[in-house]
């Protein structure tokens, strides 16, 4: 009997001295970023309990979220106290807009943890996206355990600013400041609060801290062209005004603002120049305006819709070939025939030759000639 038990410990032995070098090889391949082969050779490894985490994040890597929530659920059945496998379970559930999932495992890490801050921030995190409003709850829980949470921070200032409690706003992102003197996050909200205020002298103050720590958006630039032309700084006005123009070329508001500036500074020549910019822009065809919302409902897949606005597009400016080729490139993926499909792109690489689109449509065609091809053989 005891010559048996020892012969089948043995054997047990030897399976697991051979199950090391594929889990190594695995490993490894995770490790060197070839992700798919790693997941191929984690599934051959007997004790798959064991792998099922690595698996999913294996899966992570490659961005098959489905597959890796199977493998992360698997793994938490297997151990369901392992925070870290708990933790990255609801993340990728929350990420993936599983939230009500997401928030039942986040509350099965603060029965192993209350006490860990980032739990409740993730938690906080889903619920705002669930639009629950017990959210701020969670980030106050995720602030009180550890005040220099920044993330934390951000949100529970962010909700003052909303809420217009411009003296909490300047606790939290003074507190925040503390630990971090650049977050820009925190910067924003601070000269936002000051700015609804009209405290104009301390919002301008960290809107250019703003700029100093290389941040550049039309927000920004508005609010401080705003503020200068409150204290009659006409020439910076102007400066953040023509910031927008190259960030949005076609803001006529701002070329108006310009014009005006300049008229206040009395070089009536810039300011004429800038009006009649601004005028001409006003009174030009809404075709951009509609191609732009042809690409958006497109990203919708409402084909029918897109295909709509960019008829309107060529409506407003018959000249513009952008929206006509969207409409083929927008029918392209709304009609199965591919034929029609063909005919459509040749027709637009004739109409206009030698032009950027017809290449696209020449490259499209080609692509639809040998799928043609390619089923004919089938």
């Amino acid at each position: 009997m005891r010559a048996n038990l020892i012969g089948i410990c043995t054997l047990f032995f030897f399976i697991s001295e051979a199950q090391q070098p594929i889990l190594q090889k695995a490993d490894s391949l995770y490790n060197n970023g070839n992700y798919s082969k790693a997941i191929d050779v984690y599934k051959i490894y007997d004790n798959q309990a064991e792998v099922h985490d690595q698996i999913a994040k294996a899966y992570v890597a490659i961005g098959n979220y489905e597959s890796a929530l199977d493998y992360y659920k698997l793994a938490a059945e297997a151990q369901p106290n392992n925070g870290l496998i708990l933790y990255e379970y609801a993340r990728l559930l929350s990420k993936t807009k599983k939230f009500e999932a997401s928030i039942d495992v986040f509350n099965k890490l603060m029965n192993i943890d209350y006490r860990n801050p980032n739990y409740h921030y993730e938690m906080g995190l889903a619920l705002e996206r669930m639009g629950d409003s017990t959210a701020i709850n969670r980030f106050r829980s995720a602030y009180d355990l550890d005040d220099t949470h920044q993330k934390a921070i951000y949100q529970v200032a962010k909700y003052y600013l909303k809420k217009g409690n411009h003296k909490l706003v300047d606790q939290y992102t003074e507190k925040g400041l503390e630990s971090y003197k650049d977050n820009i996050e925190l910067i924003s909200l601070k000269a936002q609060s000051y700015y609804h205020r009209e405290y104009y002298k301390q919002s301008r103050y960290w809107f250019e801290k703003l700029v100093e720590l290389g941040e550049t958006s039309e927000f920004i630039h508005e609010k401080l062209s705003i503020i200068y032309d409150a204290f009659s700084e006409y020439e910076l006005a102007i400066e953040q005004r023509k910031k927008i123009l190259e960030l949005n070329p076609y803001d006529s508001n701002s070329m108006l603002l310009i014009g005006k500036y300049y008229e206040s500074l009395k070089d009536y020549v810039n300011s004429e120049k800038y009006i009649r910019q601004a005028l001409k822009l006003k009174d030009v065809p809404l075709d951009y305006e509609y191609q732009l919302l042809g690409s958006v409902l497109n990203r919708q897949d409402k084909s029918k819709e897109a295909i709509e606005a960019f008829q309107k597009s060529i409506k407003e400016n018959p000249e513009n070939i952008m929206s006509e080729f969207f409409i083929i490139s927008t029918k392209d993926k709304y009609y199965a025939d591919l034929d029609i499909k063909i005919k459509m792109y040749e027709d637009f690489r004739d109409k206009y030759p030698g032009t950027f689109y017809s290449k696209f449509a020449a490259q499209r065609i080609s692509e639809l000639k040998e799928e043609k091809f390619l089923k004919a053989k089938d």
